[in-house]
C-alpha cells in the first residue's frame, strides 16, 4: 500500500489560484494551471464522461491515467469536496457531479457534522474530524490493500508532508507563474530528502516531477 499525491503546481511553487468569483469560484488561473490534465483522453472520460475518444494521449494522459489506477480510498480536504461554495446547505452533494471519479470511499476532513453520502459509481463520501496519521488509518483500513491518495486541497496535502505520511509525490508543474495562492513548498526546505526523484517534460510544456520515498 502506497500513499499518493498528485498536485498541478506552477513554476513559482503555488497550487492554489486567486481572485474568484461566483460564476467562476477558482478564478481566472486555474484553467491555465490545469489545462493540461483536463485536455487529457482520460480526464475527459473519467471526470467529464466524454467516451468519444477526444482527448490528448501523450505523457500528461499517462500521468493522468496513473492518477485513477490502484487506488483504494481518498483524502481531501473540505474546500476540495466544495464546501465553501454552499457551506450552511445541508443539501450540498459537492461539485462532482451525480457520479464523482473517484469509485471508492472518499473521506472529507471537515469540522462539519454531516451523514455519509452515498454516490452512483461506487463512491461514498464520508465527513471527518481527525488527524492526519488518524484519517489515514481509517482510509487503510478499507482500502484493501489498494494505494491510498490524498487528492487535495494543497493545505491538506502539506499536513500529510510535514507528518512524513507520503510515500510518493507527483507534482505537474505548468510552465506559468502565479505569485500567489498558497504555496506547496513553504515551510517544507528539505522535503526531498529520503526520496528517490524523477523528471519528465510532457509535450504540453508541464513537466511532472515525482519524490518516491527511497527503499
Amino acid at each position: 500500500m502506497t500513499v499518493r499525491v498528485d498536485l498541478n503546481v506552477s513554476l513559482d511553487g503555488y497550487a492554489t489560484t486567486e481572485g474568484g468569483t461566483p460564476d467562476n469560484p477558482m478564478g481566472e488561473d486555474w484553467n491555465k494551471l490545469t489545462g493540461a490534465y483536463v485536455a487529457t483522453r482520460t480526464f475527459r472520460e473519467r471526470v467529464f464522461h466524454d467516451t468519444s475518444g477526444e482527448g490528448t494521449t501523450g505523457v500528461d494522459d499517462r500521468y493522468a491515467a496513473a492518477y485513477f489506477d490502484g487506488v483504494g480510498a481518498e483524502i481531501m480536504g473540505a474546500g476540495m469536496f466544495g464546501f465553501h461554495n454552499f457551506p450552511d446547505d445541508p443539501d450540498w452533494m459537492g461539485w462532482w457531479g451525480d457520479e464523482p471519479p473517484f469509485h471508492v470511499p472518499v473521506f472529507v476532513l471537515t469540522h462539519r457534522r454531516r451523514d455519509s453520502i452515498e454516490m452512483q459509481g461506487g463512491t461514498t463520501f464520508h465527513f471527518v474530524s481527525a488527524t492526519p496519521s488518524e484519517i489515514l488509518e481509517r482510509a487503510t483500513a478499507v482500502a484493501d490493500g489498494m494505494d491510498v491518495r490524498v487528492g487535495g486541497g494543497v493545505r491538506t496535502v502539506r499536513e500529510f508532508l510535514k507528518a512524513g505520511l507520503v510515500d510518493q509525490l507527483h507534482v505537474a508543474i505548468a510552465p506559468i507563474l502565479l505569485g500567489r495562492g498558497i504555496n506547496l513548498w513553504s515551510d517544507l526546505r528539505g522535503i526531498e530528502i529520503g526520496y528517490e526523484t524523477k523528471t519528465e517534460t510532457a509535450e504540453s510544456g508541464t513537466v511532472h516531477v515525482t519524490f518516491a520515498r527511497s527503499s
